[in-house]
């Protein structure tokens, strides 16, 4: 299977480790420079508005999938290649499990979890055969994997 496009499930906020900005900004680098759309939730904040910013500074493709109802805060991201509105959370879900080749998870929060548990029990279903990458920096997600 080839991969040529990448989702990226992570946090809204940076947390509390500044290293957790660092690597997202480090994973939309890479994903630019080994040409991978990267999906994501469209935000301009937290570890997903590093790793967006990071790709679109090195000349990658970002394409934000976000709810309608998002529109109405200053969250989200103006500089990014695309931006596709959904009307609910769900949808967004759907759309990025059906967009992307691969599912990448860092550190995040409930919708994190959120995201990371829908696509593995999809993937359990026998929806998707996708790869889906747990990256666990300084044991992040230890008690998870435990």
């Amino acid at each position: 299977m080839k991969i040529s496009s990448i989702a990226l499930f992570c946090g809204s906020a940076s947390g509390k480790n500044p290293q957790y900005a660092q690597l997202a900004s480090r994973f939309g680098q890479m994903c630019a420079e080994k040409g991978l759309t990267l999906y994501y939730g469209g935000g301009s904040i937290g570890l997903m508005g590093e790793a967006a910013t990071a790709a679109m500074n090195n000349g990658g493709t970002v394409i934000g999938v976000a709810p309608d109802f998002f529109k109405k805060g200053q969250v989200l991201a103006d500089n990014i290649t695309e931006i596709i509105y959904v009307k609910t959370m769900s949808e967004r879900k759907q759309l990025l499990e059906k967009r992307a080749d691969a599912f990448v998870v860092l550190p995040g929060g409930y919708g994190t979890m959120d995201e990371l548990f829908e696509i593995i029990t999809n993937a359990q279903l026998g929806m998707h055969s996708k790869p889906v990458a747990l990256f666990n920096p300084n044991g992040f997600y230890d008690l998870l994997i435990a």
